[in-house]
């Protein structure tokens, strides 16, 4: 929200100078995030008026002018602006004046020709940043006068940072009342009063929109001038607000919503068919706005429509075969509620950003179309004349928000606030902001204006009190009470310790957002059970992720593309997906608590001490089993060659298991995928779900084995596809609790071994807690193992 002081102390009395008030502002909540001085320091630059123009004899682009000043005899100065001529009236800075840029202006020769003064464009006085020419006064501009006097300076121009719950600060009156109980003044507001009716012209309004709708008036106003020119003044309270002055009609519409917070809209009468009808869109309708854009709408738009087609997107932006131009004559002035729910987001759909999108989705007082159009017209008669007729209004008044009200405590207030305000100062605060104030026994009933949307319940009233009063005349005090510790349970590791453990392996945490783009969920194969999103932010952020590995992808691509070799990245997070038939049942989707890591570049940072080599899947392997160690159960995990999505690829990757049931997958990239996301084949991924990660086995103490270990080592021969974790789940299911421990410490294929089988040697450490094993029993451990990997996993025993 950008304004001027000067219009923001004309509409309220501030005892305060201008550091004050931004300081008070910022402090009440409504931060001041630039605020810039204007027109300061033009002692000596006057209203002056061209009456003479010649060339330069020695510069193309310089012109040799003639200036009355109303000074007596007029001044000769030498300007190189384009749009210097004779007749217009422009700002004049005399020998000796000092501009806000540094420029002291003395008598001086340009290319030879004395020049006594300087001609001025906008930016030159600081007062806009327009540069590209004089800046152009009003014919009846007086000539002589100071330039301050004359624009009304100095002054500033406040931006506010507002937040989205204060729409009413989007408007000057409802920023004044926050002013107003700041400085214990009032606002200086008065009735506005109805504009003569002096024309017949109506227009039927339909409302098709039920609650999305429920209050839109209108009034053709006939015999305008759409020539006219603008005001100075109000010209300059636009300009100082950060919109441009384009025609009488539109800055009228803008200085409203200014004045106001309420957004208008004017259409060319003439152009319209029929009645104003107010609907949703309907599926594959379009219509061109007044930025030239084609907009495609759909039943979650409102429109404004004639009988014939649609005129404008309602809440967002005018259509063009509608827009008022200078061949106008006749208006047809539209003052709306929207409900914010029916405009939220629909102008970030179409790719843009109005004002009148900015107000409406947060939520304009229901009470204002009434006032605004009447402002409006009586600036517009004024202006460029015209006829009026009558007010036409259409409204479900059972669709309109009512007024809240809300009962606050006086002990609650109190003890919140941990001071004691006195009952005047609460009634005070609150009548100065328009709210109506009924005193109770034990506080007081709080009626808020329709404009305060915000105010819900008692701890809003509170804040209001606390912001007003000042949060610097609310003394610190350490909050007294009984802290419950939370009891984390031995059973589950702490999130903190697997990121600890991640960052001693050499990973850096990323941060993502929880939202991706359908495009490219398609190129990783995820294009089932998705979360779309209602509102999305931007097309590439409409899906909530399914999984957290493509914006890790991003995330390391980034930090590639700025020559960052060697990156290990690790998030958790949660992912989103949501069944067909859950769907239909409208329940909630399933959230899972995910871990993911990303891996590229060398398994080692550079070093003198080992070789450099590319990482591979063994090295994310283990850092998968260093994780597993934690939970104190590595037997209970499992890695598999099958089962592996469209993004692993097939001959290097892995599905990860826990009691037999898959909770992720471990690998390097597919190869298409990583040529498609132009990575490299050195990018490996991990991702599973986070609960197994940190479930843990309870520590549990055991008396020493009294009788000792055997230990029988034996050599398979196996067809290559069986896995490691085949084998031993095959061995520790036959022998049971006598199998204390299994090691696999060779692996061999090539001469002796036939081609497609591998030789793979493991150690059995054999023991019985009740007595000592024998020869024997070993001996039948190891025959009993080796049939049931010969039956199991096409094994043979190697000699």
């Amino acid at each position: 929200m950008k304004f001027s002081e000067n219009w923001l102390r004309e509409l309220v009395e501030i005892q305060a100078d201008r550091a004050a008030l931004a300081h008070a502002l910022t402090m009440a909540g409504l931060e001041v995030e630039e605020l810039t001085p204007l027109g300061e320091g033009l002692d000596g630059v006057v209203v002056a008026e061209i009456i003479g123009a010649e060339k330069h004899p020695e510069a193309d682009r310089l012109q040799v002018c003639k200036v009355d000043a109303g000074r007596g005899e007029p001044l000769q100065i030498v300007c190189g602006a384009p749009n210097a001529r004779v007749g217009i009236k422009v700002p004049l800075a005399t020998v000796g004046a000092s501009l806000p840029g540094g420029i002291n202006i003395k008598a001086a020769k340009l290319r030879g020709v004395e020049s006594f003064g300087m001609l001025c464009s906008a930016k030159e006085l600081g007062i806009d940043a327009d540069a590209s020419g004089l800046l152009e006064l009003p014919a009846d501009a007086p000539v002589g006068q100071p330039l301050a006097a004359y624009l009304g300076l100095p002054d500033a121009s406040f931006e506010l940072k507002l937040t989205p719950n204060r729409p009413d600060c989007l408007g000057l009156y409802g920023l004044a009342h926050d002013v107003a109980a700041l400085f214990g003044s009032h606002v200086k507001t008065g009735e506005q009063a109805a504009a003569p009716v002096t024309g017949d012209a109506r227009r039927g309004i339909r409302l098709e929109a039920g609650a999305d709708a429920p209050r839109y008036l209108g009034r053709i106003i006939e015999g305008i001038d759409a020539k006219a020119r603008t005001p100075l003044w109000l010209a300059e309270r636009l300009r100082r607000s950060g919109l441009r002055p384009i025609s009488a009609v539109v800055d009228v519409t803008n200085y409203v919503m200014l004045e106001l917070g309420q957004p208008l809209h004017a259409f060319d009468n003439d152009k319209l068919h029929g009645d104003i009808v107010v609907r949703h869109g309907r599926n594959g309708e379009t219509l061109k706005l007044l930025d030239g854009s084609e907009a495609k709408v759909d039943p979650g738009f409102l429109l404004i429509a004639d009988d014939k087609a649609g005129l404008a997107v309602a809440g967002v932006m005018g259509g063009f075969d509608s827009r008022v131009t200078d061949d106008t004559r006749n208006v047809f002035l539209e003052s709306a509620h929207f409900a914010p729910a029916a405009i939220m987001g629909r102008a970030r759909k179409l790719g843009m950003h109005t004002d009148a999108s900015h107000r409406f989705e947060r939520g304009v007082d229901p009470a204002l179309p009434q006032r605004a159009l009447e402002r409006a017209t009586e600036l517009l008669l004024a202006m460029a004349g015209g006829k009026a007729g009558p007010v036409l209004v259409a409204e479900n008044l059972a669709d309109l928000p009512k007024p809240a009200t809300v009962v606050l405590r006086r002990a609650r207030l109190k003890r919140v606030l941990g001071i004691e305000v006195a009952d005047a100062e609460v009634a005070r605060i609150f009548t100065a902001l328009g709210m109506k104030v009924e005193a109770q026994a034990d506080g007081w009933q709080i009626t808020a204006p329709s404009s305060r949307f915000d105010i819900e319940r008692e701890e809003d009233l509170i804040e209001e009190v606390a912001r007003i009063h000042g949060y610097d005349n609310i003394p610190t005090s350490t909050p007294a009470g009984a802290l419950t510790l939370a009891v984390e349970p031995e059973a589950r590791l702490n999130e903190l310790a697997v990121r600890e453990q991640l960052a001693a392996r050499g990973y850096y945490e990323a941060v993502n957002l929880a939202f991706i783009g359908n495009d490219v969920l398609q190129r990783w194969g995820m294009t089932e059970q998705l979360v779309p999103l209602a509102n999305p932010l931007s097309a590439d952020l409409a899906v909530m992720r399914p999984s957290l590995l493509p914006g890790l992808i991003v995330a390391l691509s980034y930090n590639r593309a700025r020559q960052q070799e060697r990156v290990r990245l690790f998030e958790l997070g949660r992912t989103f997906r949501i069944a067909a038939e859950a769907v239909a049942r409208k329940d909630a989707p399933t959230e899972t608590p995910t871990l993911s890591i990303v891996a590229s570049g060398t398994a080692h940072a550079e070093q003198w001490g080992e070789a450099s080599r590319t990482l591979d899947f063994h090295d994310l392997k283990g850092d998968l089993d260093a994780l597993i160690a934690w939970g104190g159960e590595p037997d209970r995990w499992a890695v598999h060659a099958d089962g592996l999505p469209g993004w692993l690829h097939p001959g290097r990757g892995a599905r990860v298991t826990r009691d037999g049931v898959t909770v992720g997958y471990l690998g390097a990239l597919h190869p298409q995928l990583a040529k498609a996301l132009d990575l490299g084949a050195d990018v490996h991924v991990l991702e599973l779900e986070l609960e197994p990660v940190l479930a843990r086995r309870l520590p549990k103490a055991h008396a020493v084995p009294r009788f000792p270990s055997v230990r029988r080592d034996i050599a398979v021969d196996v067809p290559e596809e069986v896995s490691w974790s085949q084998i031993e789940q095959t061995v520790r299911s036959t022998l049971g609790g006598q199998l204390k421990e299994l090691r696999l410490f060779d692996r061999y294929s090539g001469k002796g071994v036939e081609p497609g089988r591998k030789s793979l040697a493991m150690g059995l450490i054999l023991q019985d807690a009740s007595r000592t094993l024998t020869d024997d029993d070993a001996d039948r451990n190891i025959r009993e193992a080796v049939a049931a990997l010969e039956m199991a996993c096409k094994a043979k025993l190697r000699g």
